[in-house]
């Protein structure tokens, strides 16, 4: 019997606990504008009995300059607080094709002191294929009460990372898919240059998930190690914009490795500066 992560339950699970008291539904879905898909028409169309749909770009702090800054814990509680969503509910998050967006609100809610916190595995996509119910209506909530504890030690900042990527004392897994992180592919934002950060290794968010579902123990435990990571020490994890890096959170964390970071800015700021080192080709460490 395959051994399967902790994080995620199945949609037959969701299926016949979804109306449970102290269950909540967060609809994290996000894309990027090459991907033509609209996350909050999408929701609006047909979503998951009972979610509330949780808008990335809204939960963040907008006056970073940088797209989806991880939110002060004030904006979290008012946002989640009106959701009807306590920081003790077991928080179940999906996304449109599971393991893409809804990880990094599994991260978010996490670092803001949720402890039963789960995705979705298979996402919307294969809650739909299913035959599984969706619906059109609203989601009615009386507001509650989430009290965040926030853990900041769940997050690099540039000044952090910069010192990480100086001193090669902590292990770097980039998200972005090969062609970007060796530099063959152009970054999708323009004017940013093409690369990595000095001793990253390369874990493809997608590879974890293949399908939208998340690889057993045994098998995440491989692809990791092979990519040139130990999943059982300190790993910082990074991508274009702090959404797919927390992909590779959840798998570590998966296998037991909590002592993680997420470098919030990714390259978004790596690479939009001039003054941070880069370098192209395969990983050299």
């Amino acid at each position: 019997m395959s051994e399967n992560s902790k994080f995620i339950v199945s949609a037959e699970w969701l299926s016949d606990h979804w109306n449970d008291p102290g269950v909540s539904i967060v609809d994290a879905s996000w894309y990027l504008p090459a991907m033509g898909r609209d996350a909050r028409a999408e929701y609006d169309e047909a979503h998951i009995p009972g979610a509330h749909f949780f808008d990335q770009d809204v939960i963040a702090d907008t006056s970073s300059g940088l797209p989806h800054t991880v939110p002060s814990p004030a904006l979290f509680e008012r946002h989640v607080s009106a959701m009807g969503i306590a920081r003790d509910d077991t928080i179940i998050v999906y996304d449109g094709p599971g393991y893409f967006s809804a990880p990094r609100v599994w991260w978010l809610f996490r670092t803001m002191g949720a402890t039963k916190v789960m995705v979705l595995d298979g996402g919307l996509d294969g809650w739909k294929k299913e035959g599984r119910f969706v619906t059109d209506k609203p989601t009615m909530c009386a507001p509650t009460a989430f009290v965040p504890i926030f853990d900041a030690s769940k997050i690099i900042s540039f000044e952090g990372m910069l010192g990480t990527v100086e001193g090669q004392d902590t292990q770097i897994a980039d998200a972005r898919g090969l062609g970007r992180f060796t530099g063959d592919e152009p970054e999708p934002r323009e004017g940013m240059r093409s690369g990595h950060m000095p001793g990253a290794h390369c874990v493809h968010y997608a590879t974890l998930a293949p399908g939208g579902y998340l690889l057993d123990l045994p098998a995440l435990r491989q692809l990791i190690t092979d990519a040139g990571i130990d999943p059982d020490q300190p790993v910082v994890t990074t991508c274009g914009s702090g959404v797919t890096a927390a992909v590779i959170t959840l798998a570590l964390a998966s296998l037991g490795n909590e002592e993680t970071r997420l470098y919030d800015g990714s390259w978004a700021e790596w690479g939009a500066r001039q003054d941070t080192p880069i370098d192209q080709g395969p990983s050299q460490t």
